[in-house]
């Protein structure tokens, strides 16, 4: 029961701001999409490779290395939510974009510097006595500082870089209701998905064939080319006043909750209860579900509990009715999120590709073969044909043999997201059992990375159906969240796949180092053994696979147990398009 009063004033306040021609627009489009794409290209141009640097340049095995880099990638999808909660509460969007983009260029510059200078890692192997020396603590602290480094400044800049671009839009006169927002949102996409092309192609073509100096100095290059692109731009950007985080009021539920933890509930219909909801709201008494978290909006004594204005003297101890019901709806859709774990983790196996198509024939004319880390692209590929294909073949042709605007359910995409991953780690377990018997073959005395006579190709087929499994559950996942949770929730909704991604690696992790620890006791080659022609790759893709098809189940229990989402209708296959 909030005074709109205060919150009329407070727009009149920002009004000048909205109206004003000289600041924000299509103007500012450029710099602020730059940023964001060469800072992805030089980022994604680093991951690639990264594993093999890791074990010629700093003698780790592989399982080490794997794990150095499911971290990173975690605290890079972790660092996001923090970085967007500091934004929205405290520092604003332009501040922490500007922050990140600084700190990723000091990461990868201390990255470079481990390139060029041979004090910050270990000397080259012994090759006459085959004996490697291992990085000292010293070195080891310097490369992991540059990885924090990176992923504090991706953290900075991917929280807020999306939402900054649309404050230029949404608050300048006359672009409001014109498409804009529709317009930048398919260029920042276009621009990240070709950067990430560009990364693994040009980029990791670099590091292959000319070195680490000059591919790791390529990335530098790019991101201060990202740095100067934005705050060139400065004068003539949109920057709004940080507010309240959701994230926040979220955490405000559950401590509210637990301080009421001893209060008696009765019906949320009971007229003898007072609940506190905000003026003009829709939401004035919670429901039924998740009873116990209604305790943080019950008004005990509205003298104590609030102010003149309506608003709760406490929000640690009183919430609003609308703050419950989305903690609530993010409650709802944890069992479903959680499906897709499984499926970051099944195509989160990059390492371990990069070495097979190491050890094979990477050929496509005599004279110019394929980056092993360059193979991504396909994945790639395929994501942005099936998108396209989707969504202006396969959706009119359904349309027009069924005579009626039809789609798949963002549940049913998801669910199909989750198979093709099964199916893409059954292929990947194939080919490598083909692969290993392959090198076991022609000899296990080789060079582990000398390519066999077998294509490089044959790794394909396993990419597009990631790539498949990607356009479906990913996409899915995404729509899934913005269609289910309240507007106001956007911004965790935006997240909440990145969130994922991140739970993914620490998981992914886990997962390799228990097959390591179990296979390589009592001296037995460890199936994610460096040399990966007297390991068992192969094994390991098939617990993979064992865990996904596990998974699809699982996703079908939770698809049912989370009812009817929005705008289903019945139970078929495909449903109506909500006509607008």
């Amino acid at each position: 029961m909030e005074n709109r009063s205060s919150d009329e004033k407070k727009t009149t306040i920002k009004e000048p701001l909205l109206g004003n021609p000289s600041k924000g627009g299509f103007r500012t489009m450029p710099f602020i999409i730059a940023n964001e794409a060469f800072e992805r290209v030089a980022s994604f141009g680093l991951v690639p490779n990264m594993i093999l640097y890791l074990m010629n340049e700093y003698h780790m095995d592989m399982a080490t290395g794997s794990n150095i880099l499911f971290f990173w990638s975690a605290a890079t999808n972790f660092l996001p939510v923090l970085g967007a909660v500091i934004a929205d509460s405290s520092v604003g969007r332009f501040r922490m974009t500007g922050f990140g983009s600084i700190v990723s260029l000091m990461g990868m510059v201390l990255l470079w510097l481990t390139t060029m200078i041979p004090q910050t890692k270990p000397p080259p192997c012994d090759q006459s006595i085959s004996h490697c020396i291992s990085p000292t603590t010293s070195q080891l602290i310097l490369l992991c500082s540059s990885f924090s480094l990176m992923s504090i400044g991706a953290g900075g800049i991917r929280s807020s870089s999306l939402a900054f671009g649309a404050d230029q839009l949404e608050n300048h006169e006359g672009l409001k209701k014109a498409g804009a927002l529709e317009s930048y949102f398919n260029w920042y996409y276009v621009s990240v998905s070709f950067s990430v092309l560009v990364a693994v192609t040009c980029v990791v073509y670099i590091q292959d064939n000319i070195g680490w100096e000059v591919g790791f100095g390529v990335p530098v290059m790019l991101m201060l080319v990202s740095v100067v692109s934005f705050f060139l731009a400065s004068s003539i950007y949109v920057k709004l006043k940080p507010k309240s985080s959701l994230l926040i009021g979220i955490v405000q539920v559950v401590v509210a909750a637990y301080k009421n933890r001893h209060f008696v509930l009765s019906s949320s219909q009971s007229m003898d209860v007072l609940y506190h909801y905000k003026k003009g709201s829709m939401l004035v008494v919670p429901t039924e579900k998740l009873r116990f978290l209604n305790k943080a909006c019950i008004i005990r004594d509205p003298h104590q509990d609030l102010t003149d204005e309506g608003r709760a003297s406490n929000p640690w101890s009183l919430c609003t009715v609308e703050q419950v019901e989305e903690l609530k709806a993010l409650i709802k859709v944890i069992p479903l999120w959680s499906t897709g774990i499984m499926l970051s983790i099944a195509g989160g196996q990059s390492s371990f590709q990069v070495l097979q198509a190491s050890s094979m024939d990477r050929h496509i004319t005599s004279t110019f073969e394929i980056p092993a880390g360059s193979f991504s692209m396909f994945l790639l590929i395929s994501v942005t044909l099936w998108i396209a294909l989707y969504d202006r073949l396969i959706l009119p042709l359904a349309s027009k043999i069924m005579k009626k605007p039809v789609r798949l359910t963002t549940k049913q995409r998801m669910g199909i997201g989750l198979f093709f991953s099964f199916l893409s780690m059954v292929v990947t377990a194939l080919v490598e059992s083909i692969r290993r018997a392959t090198a076991t073959r022609q000899g296990q005395s080789r060079d582990i990375l000398s390519p066999i006579a077998m294509s490089a190709l044959w790794l394909v087929p396993q990419y597009c159906l990631c790539g498949l499994a990607e356009a479906f559950n990913a996409v899915g996942q995404n729509e899934f969240y913005f269609s289910e949770f309240p507007r106001s929730m956007s911004s965790i909704a935006g997240n909440l796949f990145g969130v994922g991604m991140g739970t993914a690696s620490l998981v992914a992790s886990f997962i390799m180092s228990m097959v390591n620890d179990v296979t390589g006791r009592g001296g037995s080659e460890s199936w994610v053994s460096s040399d990966i022609n007297k390991g068992h790759l192969d094994y390991y893709y098939w617990v993979l696979a064992g865990l996904s098809l596990v998974n699809v189940f699982y996703f079908v229990v939770c698809s049912r147990a989370y009812g009817p989402c929005e705008g289903e209708e019945g139970k078929s296959c495909w449903v109506e398009q909500r006509e607008e």
